[in-house]
């Protein structure tokens, strides 16, 4: 590599990665984004895995959370090549007997749908999604004193519930289903508390922004922040593979888009005996085992809503759901899973050749499990799709080794970049009043390991920028976030 300074390096070019490097370049910096691998992306990659001419999403498939980002809807993105696809059901939740529930752009639509629960889901959720651009750059944050607090406090009592307290409000099984499915992205215990946050945001977003599919694959937002990065002067080197901080170029910060174990292993020995005992007491949650299809065609889904829909939540009643999330967190692998599979292809044609279709899919398992999950994800699609798994022309699987040796943030397979429960939802990676600086001048961590946590949204990076911007150059944020 040649020497040369830069005012900021970044480590890792996943969303939060490419964020936090924008961030810095817009306030007038130099600014540098190193890769290991040959593709950009972390979590934004899609490839031929099972057939030539079908594209699957390697690792996230659906955003909700990047159509709805603060951060990324202040980016010019469209005009660098990404559109994106909205199937006219965001999300389908079907029930044995061939009935299903429906996340539509409508609060009301959906309400209806719910029959007795109408009035109950437009009570709940109507005030979430008046009021949620002006909370959203708090919710989805470092804690601090939010700018409109008594929005704030009424989401918050909400949200701080378990699910399966709030659930108790609602008494059709399509309903308390809808919930359930939202709930489990969260990947630990529906018991939990905050896990109503996860169901809250998610249905929010939905009614908001949509539940999109990037046209051509998610590798198509890496490329249009990659792009519009270059395009401001920023520089990304790929093949670069970051193993201490002898690898880094000379530079006044440096940005990590890593979890704490790696972080650990690059530049432990910079940190004070506190803080580096902080992060090796970092937890990782639950991970999952994934299988992409190549198809003969749609999956055959009973429930007229499922074929409609780009995302499904496979499960059953709220019930099951939940006794499978916690039996998983036990170490324990449940014969009926939970399952969330998307079918982009059905509204994006670029992703299979004519007539055929792709699908894409995971349950959870115990973190560090390498048990082969095939055929009961398979077998619990055919519950509600009869004659699935005769449409199938290949499959390519990933259990939890799989996913953290193509992504080394996923430990354990554990996608989150650590557990994102009450105990870490403000406190990742440490108790910090500011949890992005490392106890090491200079240095920074901006990956989903830190506030809010998972989900293509980029805030991580954003947040992470502003403070590496103030501490290490007196400067403010050169982003307003987009509050509507």
């Amino acid at each position: 590599m040649a020497k040369t300074d830069f005012d900021a390096v970044i480590v890792g070019s996943g969303p939060n990665g490419l964020s936090a490097a924008i961030t810095m370049q817009l306030a007038g910096l130099s600014v540098l984004v190193l890769e290991a691998k040959d593709t950009l992306g972390g979590g934004l990659r899609s490839a031929e895995l099972t057939l030539p001419g079908f594209i699957h999403d390697i690792c996230s498939a659906i955003h909700p959370l990047a159509v709805g980002s603060p951060f990324f809807r202040t980016l010019p993105l469209s005009d660098h090549g990404l559109e994106f696809i909205n199937p006219p059901v965001l999300a389908a939740h079907p029930f044995d007997g061939g009935t299903a529930a429906a996340l539509r752009r409508s609060v009301a639509e959906t309400a209806q749908s719910l029959g007795t629960d109408e009035q109950t889901y437009r009570d709940l959720l109507e005030p979430i999604v008046r009021n949620w651009p002006t909370m959203a750059p708090d919710i989805l944050g470092p804690l601090r004193f939010p700018k409109h607090p008594i929005n704030m406090a009424s989401f918050g009592l909400d949200a701080l519930l378990p699910v399966t307290q709030l659930v108790k409000r609602f008494k059709t099984k399509e309903a308390r289903g809808l919930f359930g499915g939202m709930a489990a992205h969260a990947i630990q215990p529906l018991s939990n508390l905050t896990t109503s946050a996860i169901a809250l945001v998610l249905l929010t977003v939905g009614h908001l922004y949509n539940w999109p599919i990037p046209k051509g694959g998610s590798q198509a937002i890496a490329h249009a922040l990659a792009s519009y990065f270059r395009s401001i002067g920023g520089k990304i080197e790929t093949g670069q593979l970051v193993q201490s901080l002898q690898d880094i170029p000379s530079t006044r910060v440096v940005l990590f888009d890593v979890t704490p174990k790696q972080l650990l292993s690059i530049a432990g020995e910079r940190f004070s005996t506190v803080y580096r005992k902080q992060l090796e007491h970092y937890r990782y949650g639950m991970g999952v085992f994934k299988i992409d299809w190549a198809l003969d065609g749609p999956i055959p889904f009973t429930a007229p809503e499922c074929q409609q829909a780009g995302t499904i939540h496979i499960g059953g009643t709220f019930d099951e759901i939940a006794d499978a999330e916690q039996a998983t967190s036990t170490g324990s692998h449940p014969d009926k899973p939970y399952i969330l599979l998307a079918q982009q292809s059905l509204f994006d044609t670029t992703r299979a050749p004519d007539g055929k279709q792709t699908a894409w899919a995971y349950c959870h398992v115990p973190n560090g499990s390498t048990l082969d999950r095939t055929d009961v994800i398979e077998k619990q699609i055919d519950r509600f799709a009869p004659g699935f798994r005769d449409r199938i022309l290949a499959r390519h699987t990933m259990n939890t080794a799989q996913m953290e040796s193509y992504n080394p943030n996923y430990i354990g397979g554990d996608i989150n970049g650590g557990i994102i429960d009450i105990g870490q939802l403000y406190t990742r990676p440490v108790l910090s009043l500011s949890p992005y600086k490392t106890s090491a001048p200079g240095i920074f961590i901006c990956s989903s390991s830190t506030p809010p946590g998972g989900g293509v949204h980029g805030m991580c990076g954003y947040h992470a920028a502003r403070v590496a911007l103030r501490e290490g150059f007196g400067l403010p944020s050169p982003i307003t976030l987009a509050t509507s």
